[in-house]
């Protein structure tokens, strides 16, 4: 049985090409040497949006592995919007259990997908990190090290 892994990162990245490598190597590692098979993605940063490029890519070549894109808003869909989501993920599903978590809902549906992941890569830099409240993405980066998840930064 496959293994899963999530990503979790900030809304912008310092998007360079040795990033861009090193998530394409660490991303391969992981289905090739750790069975991972199961790639779990959120919305609304930059990270979600690269590492699920690098996925698709490596899809050509390792067909077997799946994107699942782990909504935090719309809990019911159309089945238009989910054919839309589906021409990207293979599966997309709603967290029953943020349901109620009101502005907490990111965060919830971040434990969620830690949750089900052996693994996290984690793209954290201090300097995009927001300065007048605690970053989304260390909350998630707590999370996960209280989780005892393998835990691999970018």
């Amino acid at each position: 049985m496959g293994k899963t892994c999530c990503f979790l990162g900030h809304r912008t990245v310092n998007e360079t090409e040795d990033i861009k490598t090193k998530l394409v190597v660490l991303i391969e590692k992981l289905i090739v040497e750790e069975n991972v098979d199961t790639f779990l993605f959120g919305s609304k940063s930059r990270f979600d949006s690269l590492c699920l490029e690098i996925v698709t890519k490596l899809k050509e070549k390792h067909p077997h592995i799946n994107r699942v894109y782990v909504r935090a808003e719309y809990p019911c869909i159309s089945e238009c919007y989910e054919n839309y989501l589906l021409e990207t993920y293979e599966y997309t599903y709603y967290p029953e259990r943020i349901t109620k978590a009101g502005r907490a809902v990111y965060v919830e549906r971040n434990y969620e997908m830690i949750d089900h992941s052996q693994f996290c890569i984690v793209y954290f830099d201090q300097q995009m990190a927001p300065t007048t409240r605690k970053s989304g993405t260390i909350i998630a980066l707590d999370y996960a090290i209280q989780k005892r998840k393998n835990i691999i930064r970018v």
